[in-house]
């Protein structure tokens, strides 16, 4: 239930909405429940079931006072008029137009419901996708380690369709439908008390037995959510890996496993919809022997004489009673669904509720710009048991460059990552001008930073947006020069729409060199005083490197830099090469005085020379 009520909570903004639901949700019953009422004035002054001294009082016009009494007073004495004036085909005509109106107003109270209630729905929907939307933003890069991002996608898009469901089916249940019993019961108590209490004694048998089935729902309804999550993934594998897929002939391979996974799902589905669509066949059947029972009661109570009720009033209650069988099969699907609904939101929430590990200080100390330096002291860095970096020390003055050089898995690129606080140490500290990086505010921390990765992060937009992405108010002549600076103006311009051209996912219709060429003009363009290019030139060609070396060397320009590199050859005028094995700094100074101690330096530039 707790999941639940988190779900409404997300209704409290939207407030001022409910009370109008509310109004148009009763005015949607009371002439709902009038159409029926009017059958039993139908059945007793059409077919002359009343006798005509019984109406005389009817003739004098009613005081007005606010009571069900006045209402039907007030309604017998028009309704006798009518009858006299016009007989017994204007009497029938006169009813007929009254419920064809009470239809209408029924039916359009219903619709203004609907409306308020799909307002509400749309801004709750909102309000929770944003909610996991910036909290996944937020989160630390260790997370996105241990998550899939095809479960992640089908959080954020199947299960909180999932939720929109239920809270439109909760509404209704916390109150349409059961306001729609309780009214229609309190009309068939004003009919016949004994005759309810015999109907209230028999329906909650048929309540217990649906809901025995809609709670196995939620089970169900997770490892649906859950294999919906894989099958998201492998989708998102496959078509981002097509090229690999195709060139290792492993179509058999991954058309194997998707069918695997659908098959499972399928099975979960169909497991789901059994019980699903078991509840409305057996509340129907059980609808029905509710009404046979009441006939057989009511119609001996009516028969022996032993009720008060009336043959038109009996026929009038049974179709009334039958009327409370729809809101009860409402509850009973809302329910399942519901089940369904929170399973979704547990799984939203489990996101939501996600610590992360890298927050940034209540009152952060605020920062001057960058004057002095980045000093390591002491820092080790894990991964649940795996030492990553082991007490690693070294200061990285201003406008002094550092390289980090060393065998795959020693730990460069996640040295790299605590500079921004993409990670924070297990161990020491990491000080920007003396002030640990923990004291102060992320976002100013990271807008003195600049970073060029060896993978090229773009998006699906122009390339005016890709060089310009997270920063406000910059002009086209701003970011042209970045463009000139980075050497990529002149591929942009031979585009088909230059600077507004479309990229593609993830830069596809661009090269190697240029989506690279565009991330080094992202970085320009900010113009951060401190850089971290984390082997920017190693997955390119002899072309491309060159000219994104040189694009490399001018972003470098009197800016504090560090430094990952593959290819010893791109920093030999690094102030300070760092050599790092096994998660430590094996050996430290200039190019040429590391050539010539032996260790591994020497050994990877031989290596490299060869």
């Amino acid at each position: 239930m707790n999941t639940y009520f988190r779900i409404l909570s997300y209704t409290r903004p939207y407030g001022k909405f409910i009370p109008m639901y509310l109004v148009y949700t009763l005015l949607a019953i009371v002439f709902g429940l009038l159409n029926f009422t009017l059958l039993k004035p139908l059945f007793d002054v059409i077919f002359e079931q009343v006798a005509p001294e019984s109406l005389e009082k009817f003739r004098q016009l009613p005081s007005f006072e606010l009571s069900l009494d006045y209402a039907l007073y007030l309604f017998n004495h028009y309704f006798l008029e009518v009858r006299d004036t016009y007989g017994k085909f204007g009497t029938l005509l006169f009813v007929c137009l009254i419920i064809v109106g009470s239809v209408f107003l029924s039916n359009l109270f219903t619709y203004l419901s609907g409306v308020v209630l799909a307002k509400v729905r749309a801004q709750v929907i909102k309000g929770m996708r944003m909610d996991i939307f910036e909290k996944v933003s937020r989160l630390h890069l260790g997370y996105f380690s241990n998550e899939r991002k095809g479960d992640l996608l089908s959080k954020m898009t199947n299960d909180v369709q999932e939720v929109e469901n239920t809270i439109v089916q909760s509404l209704r249940v916390v109150f349409r439908e059961p306001a729609t019993i309780i009214l229609y019961f309190g009309v068939l108590f004003f009919m016949s008390v004994p005759l309810t209490l015999f109907t209230i004694l028999i329906i909650p048998i048929s309540g217990a037995l649906i809901g025995g089935i809609t709670r196995r729902l939620r089970k169900s309804a997770i490892q649906s959510q859950e294999s919906l999550g894989r099958i998201v993934t492998i989708l998102d594998e496959t078509l981002g890996g097509m090229r690999v897929v195709k060139a290792f002939n492993g179509e058999a391979f991954v058309n194997d496993k998707f069918d695997r996974e659908t098959d499972y799902y399928s099975d979960v589905n169909v497991s789901m919809a059994r019980k699903n669509e078991l509840a409305g066949p057996i509340s129907q059947f059980l609808g029905v022997c509710v009404v046979a029972g009441i006939l057989l009661y009511g119609g001996n109570l009516v028969l022996s004489g032993a009720s008060a009720l009336s043959a038109s009033n009996f026929i009038t209650y049974i179709i009334i009673f039958t009327q409370v069988l729809n809101p009860a099969k409402e509850i009973a699907r809302a329910v399942a669904t519901i089940q369904r609904g929170i399973a979704s939101a547990d799984r939203i929430f489990e996101v939501i509720d996600t610590p992360s590990q890298v927050i940034s200080p209540e009152h952060p100390q605020p920062l001057h710009g960058f004057h002095q330096g980045i000093t390591f002291s002491k820092v080790s860095f894990s991964y649940g048991e795996t030492k990553v970096l082991q007490d690693i020390n070294f200061t990285l003055e201003k406008g002094k460059t550092i390289a980090l050089v060393g065998p795959s898995g020693g730990g460069k690129s996640t040295l790299a990552d605590l500079v921004p606080r993409f990670y924070d140490p297990t161990e020491g500290q990491i000080l920007l001008d003396g002030i640990d990086l923990k004291r102060i505010s992320t976002q100013e921390l990271r807008s003195l930073l600049g970073i060029v990765t060896q993978e090229s992060i773009l998006f699906n937009d122009t390339v005016y947006n890709n060089i310009a992405f997270g920063m406000d108010g910059v002009t086209e002549d701003q970011v042209m020069e970045a463009a000139k600076i980075a050497n990529a103006h002149d591929f942009i311009v031979k585009m088909e729409h230059g600077y507004q051209s479309y990229i593609g996912d993830r830069g596809i219709k661009l090269s190697g060199g240029q989506r690279q060429r565009l991330s080094i003009a992202r970085a320009v363009l900010k113009n951060p005083p401190i850089l971290i290019l984390d082997e920017a030139t190693s997955a390119l060609d002899s072309e491309s490197e060159l000219l994104v070396q040189e694009a490399i060397t001018k972003l470098m320009s009197q800016r504090t830099t560090l430094v990952i590199a593959h290819r010893l050859s791109t920093i030999q005028h690094a102030d300070e090469i760092l050599v790092i094995d096994k998660a430590r700094i094996v050996q430290r100074g200039t190019h040429a005085a590391l050539l010539e101690q032996e260790g591994l330096y020497q050994k990877l530039s031989t290596i490299q020379s060869v």
